[in-house]
């Protein structure tokens, strides 16, 4: 039976049972209890055939018409009375609109129900069950597999059966079952804003972000100390800030216990040993050479710079006397820093050395440098539960400098292209991911998927969903509003075979 001739006939029929039980069973005279059913039962069954009719009937097309009579007179009984515009408004016995028109009388023959495009047709063409329905169909030998609860709950039945309501289940035919692939009309896809997209191999990368800031590279540090007492006798015009390249004298010294040792280089005996303690003394291999070539112990020494870089610090002034261990100079190479970037625990088992990362500063947020992550530190901070990363990356400029703030991005996974959906294409029921798949002709198969990485609206999708696949990205009326969707969203699991169906059957 259709849904709209159900709403009709069983607004008839309680109407009437009421009435019919109320003159049998009491002493209340039957207009009473027609005034009393046209009061309480009618526009509740009214509001439930209202509300049938707009379900079945397309948006696109005008509210539902009068049903066009018969070739011939109209014949069975009076079924119910229809609004005469042809409004979703009904009643089980005569009345009149709020203008004076009376309501029309719907026969049996007359009656409606609606196909799956939301058309009408008389109820003497559509049949009353599941054998009007086959004889309808071409080949209507085929064979019936099952039954479907009519308002698509995930219930079947082997035999035929009527649900808690009183409608019909519907036959499920061989061919038509396709493992759970849902039909759904043309004008419902169009009406509910369907969108779909190609499932495409592509790269997704995960952004991991922390904050950082820019240090010094520990292996481009020279310090100029001095290993014995020594007088200093002129400073070159050297001063913090300033750019020096390696060999550049810096400054001028007197040291007695070098003299010494040079002296003690230069006369036959011990002539090996001599060279090795001015060597453990820091002196430059230049001014060895020096000594060497000339033959005399020169009465000052000059020191020179050792790299290309920075002065970042100058202990030293003309006169001063320096002891051992003192720091004269500390020269740093600029051209390659480290950024030291604080990663959160979460997102550590993303990150590997060799990777990747973007290094934006505050003083230049128009650039972007390129590094890579070339050490994670072993420990994390027991406050902040952040592990360390190093990342280096070229300065030639100069531009970065350090104690900088840094905003560091780092591109995780995997540079190979794997299978990947939006976002939206992946349904979370909590137990496990579902995508619904486009088999086109309005027709669309759930298939539960296994996630991967996710990155820039994209998910990876390890099994489930092949590339060129073409999947749902907004269909919410899909598990919301379309009752056989939902049904087979909740059936995901391997289906029942006809003996435990039939012994689940009532």
């Amino acid at each position: 039976m259709s849904r709209a001739a159900w709403a009709a006939g069983a607004f008839a029929a309680l109407a009437a049972g009421a009435v019919g039980y109320g003159a049998g069973h009491g002493d209340v005279p039957v207009p009473a209890l027609v005034d009393r059913a046209r009061s309480e039962f009618v526009p509740a069954l009214a509001e439930r055939a209202r509300m049938a009719f707009a379900r079945w009937m397309p948006a696109s097309k005008p509210g539902p018409q009068a049903p066009a009579a018969k070739t011939g007179p109209s014949s069975g009984p009076v079924v119910y009375y229809q609004d005469p515009d042809g409004k979703p408004v009904y009643s089980a016995s005569p009345m009149v609109t709020a203008d004076g028109r009376e309501f029309r009388a719907v026969r049996a023959s007359e009656d409606v129900r609606f196909d799956d495009d939301g058309e009408a047709m008389p109820a003497d063409m559509a049949g009353h069950g599941a054998e009007a329905s086959e004889a309808a169909k071409p080949g209507g030998d085929r064979r019936i597999l099952y039954y479907r609860n009519p308002m698509g709950l995930p219930d079947t039945s082997p035999t035929p059966k009527k649900d808690s309501m009183g409608m019909d289940y519907i036959p499920v035919y061989a061919g038509e079952d396709e493992s759970g692939v849902v039909t759904v009309s043309p004008g419902k896809v169009q009406r509910t804003g369907v969108r779909t997209e190609l499932a495409e191999r592509r790269v997704l990368s995960v952004p991991v972000r922390a904050p950082g800031s820019v240090e010094e590279d520990e292996r481009r540090i020279s310090v100029i100390a001095m290993r014995t007492d020594a007088f200093i006798e002129k400073v070159e015009p050297v001063t913090t800030g300033d750019h020096v390249h390696k060999g550049q004298p810096l400054l001028r010294l007197f040291a007695p216990e070098i003299n010494a040792v040079a002296a003690q280089y230069l006369t036959s005996i011990g002539y090996e040993g001599g060279r090795r303690r001015l060597e453990n003394l820091a002196i430059p291999p230049e001014v060895i050479d020096e000594i060497e070539r000339t033959r005399k112990v020169p009465a000052s020494i000059t020191w020179s710079s050792p790299r290309d870089g920075v002065v970042v610090e100058r202990n030293v002034s003309d006169g001063m006397k320096a002891k051992s261990g003192d720091v004269l100079f500390r020269i740093v190479d600029h051209t390659r820093v480290w950024v030291l970037a604080d990663v959160t625990e979460r997102d550590l088992a993303g990150v590997a050395e060799g990777q990747k990362a973007t290094v934006r500063v505050r003083a230049f947020p128009d650039r972007a440098f390129t590094g890579t992550v070339t050490r994670i530190y072993p420990h994390l901070n027991m406050e902040t539960r952040t592990a360390r990363l190093r990342i280096e990356l070229p300065n030639p400029d100069g531009t970065l400098r350090p104690s900088m703030y840094a905003d560091v991005e780092i591109a995780t996974g995997d540079d190979k292209p794997v299978v990947a959906v939006p976002d939206d294409a992946v349904i979370d029921t909590g137990e496990r991911q579902v995508v619904l798949l486009d088999r086109g002709d309005g027709r669309f198969e759930p298939k539960a998927v296994k996630v991967g990485l996710r990155g820039r609206g994209y998910v990876e999708i390890r099994e489930g969903v092949s590339a060129g696949d073409r999947v749902v990205t907004a269909a919410n009326f899909l598990i919301d509003a379309e009752s056989n969707l939902k049904a087979a969203l909740q059936s995901l699991t391997a289906p029942k075979d006809d003996r435990q169906a039939a012994g689940a059957a009532p």
